[in-house]
């Protein structure tokens, strides 16, 4: 038996109990239908006449219908003389190549085939101006050379910084649209300033290139689409900043203000671009934002499929696998890290031989007072909160919260993932 195994030998795992959260979730019924009734009540097809070159900016993020909200809005160009086709609005996402943010669209289900426009990408960008400070904003060369631009963003909480407006649709214009060397300058004096420099450089690149709408959505809890808006160019700034405020109200959490141990099975840049949502965790690699539980330890047992090997984020646990540290391709991480200028994100956490003893050193080092009475937490990922698991020291509490339902009786905690 090694060193590790016998420090952690008398470290007992807790029964565990599934757990439905409740949360206030409205959500359309048709999201198709959605799309062309914003569209048409924002009346903002007119700035479209025949023959436009409409360039329709789509990002890495894995919004809920996105393939949905893409054709339906290449539809509506179409319906109004415009010839639709798509650009990937990225940043540096997908390795900061072409090709690799031609293949984030079509991992999120946004092919040519089944949005019907071409996608044109490129890492080639435009210059359009500076900032009185001097940083640079630039704009993607085939949405500029374009004769009208179209956004498409989910409205919710950065992972990062607070402000009047965060992730959305002025951030995809800003680092999104501005692809790697955008997004390079955005981040390049650090979070502390994007609540600033996003809608400043946004309004830059609004006022020089030809961007005539956006189309915003808010989710619900479950992550489905609860609200589809088209914005007129000149409003998105306001109408941002109201649709926050209500993105904000429909956010998901875990419903425990305290827990000692946070067990996430999954990480991944397809489940935030901090491969596990801050929001949700209250694990911030900045001091520019927070919020969340208090957690004294996080365990990661993963990396999803979609990531390919993307940890950006493993930084911000304290412990987790072998494995999974032979499955990081570091380079991606440090890409995103070296764009965003945030390190933390990439350190890392001490990683064991087994799932189990990763557990188990988590909870060793929680400093309970009553390591037979820990707080336990498992989740599948930041996405997917819904059903939860819970350990027994926690059932009482769950008994008196209304938005909580027991699903199960107790279980040995069982490490497969």
């Amino acid at each position: 038996m090694n060193i590790i195994s016998e420090l952690l030998r008398e470290i007992q795992l807790p029964k565990m109990v599934k757990v439905r959260q409740v949360f206030h979730a409205p959500q359309l019924a048709d999201v198709a239908g959605e799309v062309q009734k914003a569209i048409k009540e924002a009346g903002v097809l007119s700035r479209i006449i025949e023959n436009d070159n409409v360039a329709i900016a789509v990002g890495s993020r894995g919004l809920a219908d996105l393939p949905i909200l893409v054709r339906e809005t290449a539809a509506a160009v179409k319906n109004a003389g415009g010839n639709p086709f798509i650009v990937p609005a990225m940043g540096s996402h997908g390795g900061a190549t072409a090709e690799g943010q031609i293949d984030v669209l079509h991992q999120l289900g946004v092919t040519e085939e089944v949005v019907g426009a071409p996608i044109r990408s490129s890492m080639e960008v435009v210059k359009l101006d500076e900032l009185p400070n001097g940083l640079p904003v630039y704009i993607d060369k085939f949405a500029y050379e374009a004769d009208k631009i179209i956004v498409i963003n989910r409205i919710k909480p950065h992972t990062a910084f607070r402000g009047p407006v965060e992730s959305g649709l002025m951030k995809m214009i800003t680092i999104g649209l501005g692809k790697q060397k955008g997004a390079e300058a955005a981040h390049a004096y650090s979070f502390k300033y994007m609540a600033e420099h996003v809608p400043e450089m946004a309004k830059i690149s609004l006022s020089k290139a030809p961007i005539i709408f956006g189309i915003a959505t808010i989710e619900n809890a479950y992550d489905k689409p609860a609200k589809i808006v088209a914005v007129p160019a000149e409003d998105l700034e306001k109408v941002e900043t109201g649709l926050l405020i209500e993105a904000k109200s429909l956010m998901p959490k875990i419903h425990f203000d305290k827990m000692d141990v946070l067990i996430v099975n999954e990480l991944g840049k397809d489940i935030s671009g901090d491969g596990m949502d801050p929001n949700i965790t209250g694990n911030f690699a900045t001091p520019y934002a927070s919020g969340g539980p208090e957690v004294k330890r996080t365990v990661v047992l993963g990396l999803t499929e979609k990531t390919h090997g993307n940890a950006n984020g493993i930084g911000m646990a304290d412990m987790t696998t072998k494995a999974v540290m032979n499955e990081i391709e570091w380079e991606k991480g440090y890409a995103n890290a070296l764009t965003s200028t945030v390190t933390d994100v990439v350190k890392l956490p001490m990683f064991l031989d087994t799932q189990e003893l990763a557990v188990k050193a988590a909870i060793k080092t929680c400093n309970a007072f009553d390591l037979n009475q820990v707080r336990v937490v498992r989740i599948k990922n930041t996405l997917e909160i819904g059903e939860i698991w819970i350990s027994e020291s926690m059932m009482e509490e769950a008994e008196r919260n209304s938005k909580l339902e027991i699903l199960s009786e107790l279980e040995d905690l069982v490490l497969d993932y």
